[in-house]
């Protein structure tokens, strides 16, 4: 279950600690939770640093995760995850960065690329990110 650290609008953090139904057949955490993990703080960023009237106004859907692999944490161990928005929106597209890091690493031993876009939730269609529902999340 995740729990909050020390944030600020731009950078947003939470530690995980894996359970047993984290684990897969090799012993550490499987794939398809590291995705989950990755939503989990994307959605925690937006709905702590966005205006409720924005969060009650719009959805966000992932359109593509890169995810590389340097390391794992196995039942009981902790990380880290960061998560960042660098640059700004695309028309209804902007691009997340999470990396997951754990006490003794020099590096992120997981990170992820995710491309998120906006759709307004009365139309359920893709629209463009105005630059006050973006201004909070950039550096």
């Amino acid at each position: 279950m995740p729990d909050n650290a020390a944030n600020c609008a731009a950078r947003y953090r939470m530690t995980f600690t894996a359970g047993a139904g984290h684990i897969d057949f090799m012993g550490h955490v499987n794939n398809a939770v590291w995705l989950q993990w990755a939503q989990d703080i994307a959605i925690a960023h937006w709905e702590s640093v966005a205006d409720p009237a924005h969060v009650e106004a719009y959805l966000w859907v992932v359109t593509r995760h890169e995810i590389e692999y340097r390391g794992n944490i196995a039942e009981g161990e902790s990380v880290t995850g960061e998560t960042r928005i660098e640059n700004p929106p695309t028309g209804a597209r902007f691009e997340r960065l999470i990396d997951f890091t754990v006490p003794e690493a020099r590096r992120p031993i997981v990170s992820v690329r995710s491309t998120w876009a906006m759709i307004g939730r009365d139309s359920g269609r893709l629209m463009r990110v105005p630059d006050e529902v973006a201004a909070p999340f950039l550096a």
